[in-house]
């Protein structure tokens, strides 16, 4: 791992593409001297109208080298932390300029950067030539190029951040909603660090204890009793489960919502999903049928990432073509996060919406009765005995009446309280879900192992596994492979 660091790596750190400005970076001990060696501030070019080169010992052998006593006559190449103006050049063997690019360039010196590591970082004009022919010069002048993840991996590695927070990283670059975006903030500033690492530390005082029950049984010191071991690991095993809860809320911050748009023809899905959407993006028809397949959106709902379905009308047809996509409807409305079950007010229940209204009730679902701008025949108080613990709402969505209530619905539905719980702490991350699961068990095998009189060498087993587990979240006990796995998922240049 020690001559891993000691390599100078390069990436380009903007996304590919067309831009008005693309970023190539460097980090490790020689960023400083290949930036020497590939860029000219432009006073020193207008100076010396294009300045004579020398070669300096150790220098690349096609690339030539700003001479010392020229860069300190001048004021310095660069100095630490300023943002300086010129160009990306090269010299062939005869020296003849090549001007790559005219780039503004910045070195920051370590440990105060990103990596903890000496980093440059120059920035192109945003073609994706100009930045190839840059990043190509840079690794012919003594780096190599980065492995994906590898800025932040050092950055880990370094001691900046631990493993929670570089996870935090992906979560910031890939948020699609406000509150994906203030949840991977919040965990990279340290608050689900701050939270395991307390957590972890209950756990270490009372493996303490238990270790001294074991090496000193009979001494008179303070020990440990079976019913504080007890008291404290069950308290334990409530914050875990309280941390543990709030997985629900993340995933939907990170993931979006699964919001699907269920009922029998003709009853208002596709203007709903209109309305949503505030476009039109699904065909609206008085025929029965019109839509065959789901059509899925994604949208930000007051900061919350839905992925809105809209389904094909539920019911029963002789069509082969639309029996498809009921069949597809009636497959999405199982998986769904949310249901919104849209009825017709002004109409009786179908035997489809009987249907619909039975399956609904071990579902996370919000009961619509549209269209009570026209002669009401089904109210909010007949569907209320059918579905006791669900909300129903009255809505027009053509008159758009009660659409501001269906939306904050699904917002309090999604958050949930849990939001507040844990000091603001929202788990985004399904390893870190599944590693608090773990632990959670094995406190729990603790205390089974505890009220069966178990030695406390057995006891101290389960709850040494609960600690380790805790550190695999910030990375303390993670190993090597997880810690590569975890940074291939990354993009290049970060």
């Amino acid at each position: 791992m020690i001559g891993y660091l000691e390599d100078t790596i390069a990436a380009i750190a903007t996304a590919p593409g067309e831009g008005g400005i693309g970023i190539v970076r460097i980090s490790g001990e020689k960023a400083e001297a290949i930036l020497r060696s590939v860029f000219v501030p432009v006073h020193i070019h207008r100076q010396k109208g294009g300045p004579s080169f020398e070669k300096q010992p150790g220098s690349c052998e096609k690339q030539m080298f700003l001479p010392d006593s020229l860069a300190m006559s001048t004021g310095g190449l660069v100095e630490n932390r300023k943002m300086t103006y010129g160009y990306i050049v090269e010299y062939d063997e005869e020296g003849t300029e090549n001007r790559i690019d005219e780039v503004l360039a910045v070195y920051m010196k370590k440990p105060t950067t990103y990596t903890m590591e000496d980093v440059v970082e120059i920035y192109c004009h945003g073609s994706m030539i100009s930045l190839k022919k840059t990043l190509a010069l840079v690794l012919s002048n003594g780096a190599r190029l980065a492995e994906p993840g590898e800025f932040t991996k050092r950055a880990f590695l370094n001691g900046r951040i631990d493993l929670s927070q570089a996870e935090a990283v992906i979560d910031l670059i890939r948020a699609r909603s406000e509150k994906g975006y203030e949840a991977a903030m919040d965990q990279l500033s340290g608050r689900l660090s701050h939270k395991v690492k307390q957590l972890r530390q209950e756990l270490t005082e009372l493996l303490v204890q238990i270790e001294v029950n074991i090496d000193y049984p009979d001494e008179d010191i303070q020990i440990l009793s079976d019913q504080k071991l007890k008291e404290g690991l069950e308290e334990l095993r409530e914050k875990l489960f309280l941390l543990k809860k709030t997985m629900n809320t993340g995933k939907i911050f990170r993931d979006g919502l699964k919001t699907v748009i269920a009922g029998k023809p003709n009853v208002g899905k596709s203007s709903l999903m209109n309305s949503l959407l505030k476009e039109n993006r699904s065909i609206v028809t008085d025929i029965p049928g019109t839509t065959r397949d789901t059509i899925e959106e994604m949208f930000s709902l007051r900061g919350i990432y839905l992925r809105i379905i809209d389904t094909a009308g539920i019911r029963r047809t002789g069509d082969v073509v639309e029996q498809l996509g009921v069949e597809k409807s009636r497959e999405m409305y199982q998986n769904a996060d949310l249901v919104l079950l849209l009825l017709d007010g002004s109409a009786p229940l179908s035997s489809e919406d009987e249907e619909l209204i039975q399956e609904l009730k071990d579902k996370k679902a919000i009961v619509l009765i549209n269209k009570i701008d026209q002669k009401r025949v089904l109210f909010k108080e007949d569907l209320q005995k059918k579905l006791p613990d669900k909300k129903i709402i009255e809505i027009s969505v053509q008159k758009e009446i009660g659409l501001d209530q269906m939306e904050e619905e699904i917002c309090q539905m999604v958050e949930q309280g849990n939001v507040r719980s844990q000091e603001g702490v929202v788990v985004t991350n399904e390893r870190h879900g599944a590693l608090l699961e773990q632990a959670i068990k094995a406190i729990e095998d603790g205390l089974f192992s505890l009220s069966m009189g178990e030695a406390p060498e057995i006891v101290e087993i389960d709850v040494r596994q609960a600690w380790e587990l805790l550190g695999e979240i910030t990375g303390e006990t993670a190993t090597d492979g997880l810690i590569d796995e975890i940074f291939s998922r990354f993009c290049l240049g970060k």
